[in-house]
């Protein structure tokens, strides 16, 4: 237990330490530093919280023990006994807690998504598939009072979706669906099938962290090959009278982004540059788990495209997320944004992982 109290007597020192930097006068004008501590607090305060409660449980136990052991008559040794079987298990239960909120974080849990949602196998029936996934993660955002943009929209003559980029602006976003990430699968009767044969059809989807300008470096004049056009809607008809689309090619990786949505080009180029940088970033981390071959894969996947995560089953009423084994019913429900209790497991499941790591990696494991 040493280096746990020792790790948690520090992040208690921080939090002090914070806690005096706020008060200092000069802090007060620097609205960057006030919310750049402020958001620290944020992030140990439950920790220093637990910490404090765990102190003050084992100060409790230490006391009944000692009446325990001492010179008490047998009725007071009964309730002193009691009372440690209590505090034990608040101990357990307390350094437990510990160890998950002292797990590593992911720096981009507390910032935006950008979610990539495509059209795979199942012709239009996956593209019809691709806008209800859409739908579902844009009715998820509002439920949960974030912002979501549609930066790119490709549809089909019929309702449905060839790709969507989205931006999901809100505290937390990435945390909440950084799991999310992989090949969907619907199985039903599409409306276009005379003979009522279930068909099986798939959309991935790709989810990013939106990055800020000053984490991935680009110049735009090496790395950049920037084209503006006419914007086109579906069939290939012009829907804007001026070259506002803007395609945007980094040549030393090929990735091409290509946004149309808004009137303005400037506008457009703003958000191709936000996907760009969000695509690179994620081939980086990429090429890192690559390289490094002792690094942790989770059993939930790495939201790789190939990942086949999540079956929708519309004539079962039902959908089965893979990686935990977890099945759900009323589909309507969850097709109407209603995931966070998929969620939930994927986001426990992960932690239970890493607390086995954390264990089993810990010193006199």
């Amino acid at each position: 237990m040493s280096d746990l109290d020792d790790k948690l007597a520090d992040v208690a020192a921080q939090y002090d330490e914070i806690q005096a930097q706020l008060a200092r006068p000069e802090t007060s004008t620097d609205v960057d530093a006030i919310r750049r501590l402020g958001r620290e607090l944020s992030r140990l305060e439950p920790v220093v919280e637990a910490y404090r409660r765990l102190l003050e449980t084992r100060a409790e136990l230490a006391g009944a023990r000692e009446l325990r052991d001492g010179d008490a008559d047998d009725e007071m040794r009964a309730m002193a006994r009691e009372e440690i079987d209590r505090l034990e298990a608040d101990e357990t239960r307390l350094v437990e807690e510990l160890k998950v909120l002292l797990l590593p974080r992911d720096p981009a849990d507390d910032g935006n998504v950008i979610l990539e949602i495509r059209a795979g196998a199942g012709g239009e029936e996956a593209a019809l598939f691709a806008a209800e996934l859409l739908r579902m993660y844009l009715r998820y955002a509002e439920r949960h009072r974030y912002r979501p943009e549609v930066m790119s929209l490709h549809e089909t003559g019929i309702g449905g979706v060839k790709e969507a980029i989205v931006e999901i602006v809100g505290d937390g976003a990435f945390s909440r669906l950084k799991f999310e990430g992989g090949t969907h699968r619907v199985q039903r009767v599409p409306a276009t099938e005379s003979s009522g044969r279930i068909h099986t059809s798939t959309a991935t989807v790709v989810v990013l962290p939106e990055v800020e300008e000053t984490e991935i470096h680009i110049d735009e004049e090496r790395d950049l090959r920037i084209e503006v056009k006419r914007s086109s809607g579906p069939g290939g008809q012009s829907v804007n009278t001026t070259d506002s689309a803007v395609r945007i090619t980094h040549i030393p990786s090929g990735l091409v982004v290509e946004i149309q949505d808004e009137k303005s080009q400037h506008k457009n180029k703003a958000k191709a540059m936000a996907v760009l940088r969000a695509r690179l970033a994620q081939a980086e981390k990429q090429r890192q788990r690559a390289a490094d071959s002792v690094a942790r894969r989770s059993m939930i996947g790495a939201g790789d495209r190939s990942d086949k995560i999540r079956t929708y089953n519309f004539p079962q009423d039902r959908v089965t997320d893979h990686r935990v084994n977890a099945d759900l019913s009323n589909l309507p429900r969850v097709m109407d944004g209603e995931l966070d209790r998929l969620i939930d497991t994927l986001i426990t499941t992960d932690q239970a992982e890493r607390l086995a790591d954390f264990v089993e990696a810990a010193p006199g494991a």
